[in-house]
C-alpha cells in the first residue's frame, strides 16, 4: 500500500512539472533570450531555471503559482549570471569629476544600443533608481529630480521656490548621500564576483 501511494505521488509530481514546462517553457525562453545576449548561456539559464522547478516540486510542496514562481527564478538566475561576468566597475554614481561636476546620469547608466546584457543592467539599474528616488524625503527628491534629471540650474530653481542656492545644493547633496547609500546594493550587485 505504501509503496502504490509513493508512486501515485511521484505521479503526481511528474504531470505538474510536466504541464509546467509545457505551458511556460516558450514565454520562459524568450524571456531569458530578451536579457541574455548569448544563446548558450540563455539555454543553460533555461535549463537551471528548469531543474530548480524539478527540485522544488521533488522536495517540497506544490508550487501554487507555478508561472510567476519561474520567472522570479529565472529573473534570479539571468542576475546570478550578470554577477559571474563581473562588468567593469561604474564610476561611483554622482562622485564628482575633476571640474567639480558629477557625471551626467546617462553617462553612468550601460547604453541601450550596448545588446541585451547591457539592457537588461540599465532596465535593473533604472527600476532601482526609480525605487530609491520613491524613498526619499520630497523636499531633496524634488531638487534632485530637477537639477539632475531634469537638467534645471539651481538659480533656476532658487528663483522658482524662493529658497536660496545654498538651501537646494545642501538638499541635492542629503539627496546623494541617501541614493548612493540606496543604490550601492545593486551596484554591488552588478560588479561584485
Amino acid at each position: 500500500m505504501e509503496a502504490s501511494k509513493v508512486e501515485w505521488m511521484t505521479a503526481q509530481q511528474d504531470q505538474r512539472i510536466v504541464e509546467a514546462v509545457t505551458r511556460f517553457w516558450r514565454r520562459l525562453r524568450g524571456f531569458i533570450r530578451r536579457r541574455v545576449a548569448d544563446e548558450g548561456d540563455a539555454e543553460d539559464i533555461l535549463q537551471d531555471v528548469l531543474h530548480e522547478l524539478v527540485e522544488a516540486q521533488r522536495l517540497t510542496e506544490p508550487i501554487e503559482e507555478v508561472g510567476a514562481w519561474l520567472f522570479s527564478v529565472a529573473r534570479n538566475r539571468i542576475t546570478d549570471f550578470f554577477r559571474k561576468k563581473r562588468p567593469a566597475q561604474m564610476t561611483d554614481a554622482l562622485a564628482p569629476v575633476e571640474g567639480g561636476e558629477a557625471p551626467a546620469l546617462e553617462d553612468l547608466l550601460p547604453s541601450p544600443e550596448a545588446g541585451p546584457d547591457a539592457l537588461y543592467a540599465r532596465i535593473v539599474l533604472l527600476e532601482e533608481l526609480d525605487a530609491a528616488l520613491d524613498e526619499l524625503p520630497e523636499e531633496q527628491r524634488d531638487v534632485f529630480v530637477a537639477h539632475e534629471l531634469e537638467g534645471r540650474s539651481f538659480k533656476e530653481l532658487a528663483a522658482e521656490t524662493g529658497l536660496s542656492v545654498n538651501t537646494l545644493l545642501s538638499r541635492k547633496r542629503y539627496a546623494v548621500l541617501r541614493l548612493r547609500r540606496r543604490l550601492r546594493a545593486i551596484h554591488d550587485a552588478f560588479t561584485s564576483p
